[in-house]
């Protein structure tokens, strides 16, 4: 497997390099890229554990001088107190502003590791090295990078576009299956959203809630197509100004859900997947998209062991009240991306609050 995907951003464009066996290789990768000697590789316990050592070697035998800052993995660790940590790892280690931090772990170290890097020194090089599917469909590309506030998520952080992400999907062997499944979610968001022949794929694929019945020609085809997808969004609106802001799909119900239960009930596939569910009975409701492409959603959701109805406890009124702190609301409106046909979707600030809670109430 090998596919290069140019995010074309003019002087800040960088190549998402996907290759089985890319790890050995990132020390020369970077060492084309010209990122200082000092390198900063940030990762968590037990990503470390699996892939700290090679990790380590691939830098070192392109003769970068190479530290770490492990941090405790987890949701619940996505805080201004962690980024300190990178901080002052970043300081005892003397990082200049020549320097890059590597990023090795899943969306919540890469997105750490990002926002630390944007801000260290006024910016510095950052380097993503995705080891969870649903970061190397959608976190490490774009340059969003922040952390979680208590009342909400990622509502502090900055765009900072890395020099370069390497996915090596041979590290996927050690992704728990809740993980893949709820990478799951971001890939079928995509063809709802972009890439309709992906859907299809998806809908020919017998099993979706296991790596292990997924086919090494269609994991290629995920991680290419689902890449691309992103890299044709961001290419196009790089800070969210317009087109990008369809990548929320299924993200605003989705991140209420995730703040109200405190990252501990489902987690952010999961909270995406429901989201989903939400966004698409809205359409139908508002006769943007028909009750067919509804079914063949769900039908996918469930394909890949999703969750499609709200966890027990939660209070859909709560869930109103916490829209209104997501990123998007312009004007005190909520906006929301729904879909109009497979591979199109359009943002809305015209949901009726009646409308939401009626659609919420249904999927209790």
């Amino acid at each position: 497997m090998h596919s290069v995907i140019k995010v074309d951003l003019g002087s800040q464009s960088y190549n998402v390099c996907v290759r089985s066996g890319g790890l050995q290789d990132l020390g020369t990768l970077m060492g084309d890229l010209n990122l200082g000697k000092k390198v900063l590789l940030v990762s968590n316990q037990s990503i470390f554990r699996h892939y700290g050592e090679a990790a380590t070697a691939a830098l070192e035998s392109a003769g970068l001088e190479v530290s770490s800052c492990i941090l405790p993995p987890g949701e619940q660790y996505k805080t201004l107190n962690s980024i300190q940590k990178i901080y002052g790892a970043a300081l005892a280690n003397r990082l200049e502003r020549s320097s890059t931090m590597v990023a090795l772990g899943g969306g919540v170290v890469g997105d750490m590791t990002g926002f630390a890097a944007a801000t260290w020194l006024r910016g510095i090089n950052v380097v993503q090295v995705p080891t969870s599917l649903l970061a190397m469909v959608d976190a490490s590309i774009g340059g969003k990078t922040g952390v979680n506030h208590p009342l909400g998520k990622n509502l502090i952080g900055a765009f900072h576009q890395p020099r370069l992400v390497l996915i090596d999907p041979d590290v996927l062997k050690t992704l728990p299956g809740r993980e893949f499944r709820s990478a799951m979610a971001e890939v079928i968001k995509y063809g709802v959203i972009w890439d309709a022949e992906l859907f299809g794929k998806l809908e020919n694929c017998q099993r979706l809630d296991q790596m292990r019945y997924v086919k090494a020609d269609l994991l290629a085809e995920i991680l290419s197509r689902s890449c691309q997808a992103k890299a044709d969004v961001v290419s196009k609106d790089e800070k969210e100004s317009g087109l990008r802001a369809i990548l929320n799909y299924g993200h605003t119900i989705g991140h209420a859900v995730e703040s109200l239960t405190n990252y501990k009930v489902i987690n952010h596939g999961e909270g995406v997947a429901i989201g989903m569910a939400a966004s698409s009975r809205l359409a139908v409701e508002l006769g943007m998209w028909d009750a067919e492409c509804d079914r063949r959603q769900s039908a996918l959701i469930e394909k890949a062991g999703l969750p499609a109805k709200l966890p027990a406890g939660v209070d859909v009124e709560e869930i109103l009240n916490t829209l209104q702190l997501d990123k998007k609301v312009q004007d005190g409106k909520v906006r929301f991306v729904l879909p109009v046909r497979l591979g199109e979707a359009a943002v809305s600030d015209r949901v009726d609050g009646n409308v939401i809670l009626q659609v919420l109430r249904e999927m209790l």
